[in-house]
């Protein structure tokens, strides 16, 4: 008898910096603020300060897929600056990867949110450093977390209707993403983990 499939761990994930880019826009020049996920296993949204990110590292490496916006060329490559490991082992899927492959460009979270689920973002990338400088960390962990929301939300959209939408010059438009293969299981010999937890 087969053994039932378990379920694909999946983890939403979204940081926010403390800084600003820098003249040659190096994100290793950024440092952490907060991390946020949301983890399919729990159904429970969480945050991880730098110092909380000891707590991040066993969830993340029991992951079976990293989803996010901006995250293979932002968050991953910046939290991989405070892990032992190498977080690029995982398997990923980068929606904005994903909508540049299709469309030859980059876009805005905010635009394909608005035009695909009818809900724009709680704040900007600026924002967020201004007011983790001011000690405002609530509202940064909150804006980090309602990120994350939204791309659980795209991400979830593309796997069930197989595109998303955005707002061009001359109105909605619609872009196909391919999806089906996303959560299918990778080969069992393939080790994507980089540390033993």
């Amino acid at each position: 008898m087969t053994p039932p499939k378990r379920p694909v761990r999946k983890i939403t994930l979204d940081i926010e910096t403390t800084g600003e880019f820098g003249p040659n826009n190096d994100v290793l020049a950024l440092d952490l603020a907060i991390a946020c996920i949301h983890d399919s296993a729990t159904g429970e949204y969480s945050s991880f300060t730098q110092e909380e990110l000891p707590r991040l590292w066993p969830i993340l490496e029991s992951a079976d897929l990293l989803i996010g916006y901006n995250s293979d060329h932002f968050d991953i490559p910046i939290l991989n600056k405070y892990y032992s490991g190498d977080l690029t082992h995982i398997r990923s899927i980068d929606l904005l990867k994903e909508v540049r492959a299709v469309l030859g460009r980059r876009l805005r979270m905010d635009n394909i949110a608005e035009a695909t689920l009818g809900k724009k973002k709680s704040g900007n990338g600026a924002q967020a450093v201004k007011w983790w400088n001011e000690g405002r960390f609530d509202e940064v962990r909150a804006y980090c977390i309602d990120d994350v929301r939204i791309t659980l939300e795209l991400y979830d959209y593309v796997r069930a209707h197989g595109s998303l939408r955005y707002t061009d010059y001359d109105g909605v438009r619609e872009i196909k993403i391919r999806a089906a293969d996303w959560e299918k299981p990778q080969d069992a010999g393939a080790l994507t983990h980089t540390l033993p937890f």
